[in-house]
């Protein structure tokens, strides 16, 4: 397609541009949220997602408020945008890959520690925001000049995104985050290439260069510096195998009694050396005789038929169980990269765990795994799976504060239904201060009660036995098992002696036996004082269910905002350190968007003051901001466990909204036509879809949980298009009905980009900090309200605009029709005459699409 010339012609729409922009856009982003975790902590993922949205945001300000971007043509437009986007990125993660930070640092409040690194975290967010600005400028300067055409852009938009999502998780697997980002580069370079060789511009042996060099820098590893990670994080310097994958980076290092695999820069397993020999795992390497991964088998007595364990990692509890003499073990481990490396890299060290008869170990989601299996375990073991889940987290669109589904109620009461008679549920975890605070073993065993009773067992105090075990500083290793019969004293005085005859292990609970202490505490109230009991408790250690899966969430808001002033012990992730970070950055997120979003609209006051109906545009704007991020985060937790896995859940669902809201912006031309039947249709097409997702979509993904995982793609693909089809024609009937409204069409959908912006920024951390209160449920009911709060909005949108009807807000009788002030437009120059061309094919002073 070509531009639409002076004397007539078809009008170039720009279609390939906008989808090559928005596919490098979303790359970038999903990228990101990996670099970040690993350099920092999976909390400060939040961080992206906030500041893209703002990046990209604060793109459609600067078009609507800088004359020179308002006055300069479509094609210099994308061709300086493009270009200055694919430098910033570069430029960008040099920035945030080698800046040394210590982040807990900040916590140290009045020190000179403190400030330096908050500034440090300044730089970082100025430079992932700045990578995402001029995408901005170009989807905004798109759409604000093409609105005849806004359905078909949008869904380019769109289409671009979603195809990024769905190839960003292989692509971190195959490449890494680091050349991903230089791959988003490359991309926006191309599209600088193409758009100044349709111009003839003396830009492109510069764009042509650059985007080679970051070509380069994709294809070959090693030409991009690594990331600096944390002060707090192990320095990969050295390390055997570096690699990155959906969950985590994985970084090797080697100890004197194993392989060390470290996790996004922190401790996560240990390969230990075996020679195959199973009578050699009784010895002084092992000692399993002596180890808490030997009391599941010891409270069972018999040898034990299967096994199943959740989190294999290095394949310690496989090892136990081989000691043990399990017939069969299903050892599932979530990560591939630490699959890959069990099994094939690191295979002859550790004895070949994988190829052990009887041993199914696996990669994939052990939830899942559980609900498709059809065999009964004497034991099902959860070995510390808290060091998976909050990089689950980042995988997730780090739209979760540390959230675990191994935790819940839930997935207690099906581990009963998979145990055998007389089997044995255990659980192992670390705990950070048990004399202070057991808030974890103590929160578990809250939980276990409340799955107990939905099994119909009145009394838990006879179905729990804990223990701790030292593991090396003031931490120790909790031990919970728990059967679905009462223990009998044989197992009891079992557990008793196999504890009590390793020096400082301690029996923490035991049937018959009540200590002083909040487990027992929990174990044994009756059930009319147990709920005022965990109210009063000095952190929350409530039962966790799906709906609001933060097993790690024990500091209460209201506690964190009161004590927030007060210096917090940085080792101690209980006292409200990610409860900090995310009001930290709902405050930073505010202030920021508020700032470069809309505050700069001042600058244009006298347009700003003809445009009508300001207070019902900002409500539509923010309501679709708020609303689609409400829905989005939602669907993505309740799909994990029916794709069993969490990058799935994120791809998936984010690939299926994306593309068939395109879709829906799109069909929103009909409705466009017939503004009387909007309300009409989409108002009880949310209502219902709201119901469906609320209500029937758990029972359809739980009936369909045995089929293969193809076919569960395909379904949750499906079931989505509704809402995406729905929800893609907000946008584009809001964007025309405001542009309907005023002659300063482009700065009112700039204004519409940025309240949308402003919102889904506050959206992105507001929505976690709701379901960790009251759950998602309440969000999806949210979503539902917030949507029709929307309908209402642009149903009044969509009525002409009388300026003479005084009263209608946002404008004055005459401000709407009133022209821009003498040099309002000024005589900025043309951004794309830059190099000295003049080849534009559209007016310098009115934009293609508005003539």
């Amino acid at each position: 397609m070509t531009d639409e010339p002076k004397g007539g012609g078809r009008e170039r729409g720009y279609h390939v541009e906008i989808f090559l922009i928005c596919f490098a856009a979303l790359l970038l982003e999903v990228s990101y949220t990996r670099v970040i975790s690993y350099k920092l902590y999976y909390y400060y993922t939040y961080l992206v997602i906030g500041l893209a949205l703002l990046g990209i945001g604060s793109g459609s300000v600067v078009t609507s408020v800088s004359r020179r971007v308002r006055q300069a043509s479509t094609e210099g437009v994308m061709m300086i945008g493009s270009l200055f986007g694919a430098i910033s990125v570069i430029v960008g993660y040099l920035v945030v890959a080698r800046l040394p930070i210590a982040s807990l640092d900040i916590w140290e409040y009045g020190t000179g520690a403190s400030w330096t690194n908050l500034a440090k975290l300044v730089v970082v967010c100025l430079a992932l925001y700045i990578s995402f600005i001029w995408v901005g400028v170009m989807i905004s300067t798109l759409f604000g000049r093409k609105t005849e055409g806004i359905a078909k852009l949008y869904f380019a938009d769109l289409l671009g995104a979603g195809i990024a999502c769905a190839l960003a998780v292989p692509l971190i697997s195959i490449i890494g985050p680091p050349r991903i980002i230089a791959l988003s580069g490359t991309i926006l370079a191309g599209v600088s290439v193409l758009v100044a060789m349709r111009r003839r511009s003396r830009l492109v042996p510069v764009s042509a260069v650059l985007g080679a060099g970051l070509a380069v820098s994709v294809l070959f590893s090693g030409v991009l510096p690594d990331v600096n990670p944390d002060d707090g994080k192990s320095d990969p310097t050295g390390a055997d195998v570096a690699r990155w994958s959906p969950i985590f980076r994985v970084d090797t290092a080697e100890l004197p009694n194993g392989i060390l695999l470290n996790h996004d820069g922190m401790l996560g397993s240990v390969i230990k050396p075996w020679d195959g020999d199973i009578e050699s795992l009784g010895d002084d390497v092992y000692n399993f005789d002596e180890d808490p991964r030997s009391l599941p088998f010891d409270v069972l007595g018999d040898d034990p038929g299967n096994v199943m364990i959740i989190g294999a990692a290095g394949g310690h509890e496989v090892l136990a169980s081989l000691y043990a003499e399990a017939e069969h073990i299903d050892a599932i481990e979530l990560n591939p990269l630490t699959h890959e490396l069990v099994t094939e890299t690191y295979a002859d060290y550790g004895g070949n765990i994988g190829d052990q008869p009887g041993v199914n170990y696996r990669t994939g989601d052990g939830r899942s795994f559980l609900a498709r299996s059809d065999k009964s375990y004497d034991v099902i073991w959860y070995p510390a799976p808290d060091s998976y889940s909050a990089t689950n987290a980042s995988t997730a669109g780090a739209f979760v504060l540390s959230e675990s589904y191994l935790y819940t109620t839930e997935i207690i009461e099906d581990s009963f239904d998979h145990l055998a008679e007389g089997g044995i549920l255990a659980t192992q975890f670390g705990e950070i201060d048990f004399e202070g605070k057991p808030n974890r073993t103590t929160r578990y065993v809250s939980t276990v009660r409340e799955a107990l009773a939905r099994h119909g067992i009145d009394d838990a105090s006879q179905h729990v036995m804990v223990s701790t075990t030292p593991s090396g500083g003031p931490s120790v290793l909790s031990t919970v098992l728990v059967k679905t019969t009462p223990f009998t004293q044989q197992e009891i005085d079992a557990f008793a002696t196999e504890v009590t005859a390793v020096p400082d292990n301690l029996v923490r609970y035991v049937p018959g036996e009540p200590q002083e202490n909040s487990v027992s505490s929990v174990l044994t109230l009756p059930d009319d004082e147990l709920g005022a009991y965990i109210d009063g408790y000095a952190f929350d250690i409530s039962p966790v269910t799906d709906d609001g899966p933060f097993f790690w969430h024990f500091a209460r808001f209201t506690d964190v905002v009161r004590n927030f002033g007060d210096p917090i012990n940085q080792f101690d992730s209980e006292i409200a350190i990610g409860e900090r970070v995310i009001l930290l950055l709902l405050v930073i997120a505010t202030v920021l968007a508020a700032i470069f979003l809309l505050l700069p609209f001042v600058t244009m006051r006298k347009v700003w003051r003809s445009l009508p109906r300001k207070a019902t545009s900002a409500a539509y704007f923010a309501a679709l901001g708020f609303g689609f991020m409400f829905f989005e985060i939602t669907l993505i937790q309740r799909l994990i466990l029916f794709l069993g896995y969490p990058t799935y859940s994120l791809t998936v669902t984010l690939a299926s909204l994306l593309i068939f809201t395109g879709v829906g912006a799109l069909l929103s031309e009909r409705l466009k036509a017939r503004p009387e039947m909007i309300v009409r249709v989409l108002a009880p097409t949310i209502v219902a879809l709201g119901v469906l997702y609320l209500f029937l979509l758990p029972i359809l993904t739980e009936s369909l949980l045995t089929t293969g995982l193809a076919i569960r793609v395909m379904v949750a693909f499906l079931v989505l298009a509704p809402l995406g089809v729905t929800l893609g024609m907000f946008m584009p009937l809001g964007l025309a009905a405001v542009a309907d409204l005023t002659d300063h069409r482009e700065q009112y959908v700039a204004w519409g980009w940025a309240v949308n912006g402003f919102a889904s920024v506050i959206g992105s951390v507001l929505t976690t900090i709701i379901a960790m209160v009251f759950g998602f449920n309440v969000v999806l009911a949210l979503s539902v309200v917030v949507y029709l709060v929307a309908l209402a909005a642009l149903r009044r949108l969509q009525r002409p605009f009388d300026p003479a009807i005084a009263g209608d807000d946002g404008a004055g009788d005459e401000a709407a029709v009133s022209p821009p002030e003498p040099g309002a437009e000024g005589e900025g120059a043309d951004a794309g005459d830059a190099d000295g061309d003049s080849t534009d094919e559209e007016s310098d002073t009115e934009p293609a699409g508005l003539r």
